[in-house]
């Protein structure tokens, strides 16, 4: 798994169905500039997770079509519309201040 840099944050880039079906399971915590990209993907959920996060879904150019706040451990469904295709989870506040839908 390789990271990049993507709206701010670093992010673990989770490609394959196998990395994609872990997500953050497993992680403790993330620092506030740190998240995961899940390409792939306009569904999450959040079981076996130990923290809120956020999640920002994107479209096929990056572009933020919806952004959930505060999203609980064990959520059975996060969806993120027909036009999203990826989604970066972040820490619960992080997305807070800077990440918002755009021409949606």
């Amino acid at each position: 798994m390789h990271t990049e840099r993507i709206l701010g944050f670093k992010a673990r880039v989770a490609r394959t169905f196998c990395e994609r079906a872990r997500g953050l399971i497993g992680t403790k915590d993330l620092a506030p500039d740190e998240g995961m990209l899940i390409l792939k993907c306009n569904c999450i959920h959040t079981f076996f997770m130990k923290f809120a996060i956020d999640a920002t879904f994107l479209d096929r150019d990056n572009r933020i079509v919806k952004t959930v706040r505060g999203i609980r451990p064990w959520r059975l469904f996060v969806w993120g519309g027909w036009r999203a295709v990826k989604v970066l989870e972040t820490k619960a506040g992080a997305a807070a201040c800077n990440l918002a839908p755009r021409g949606v």
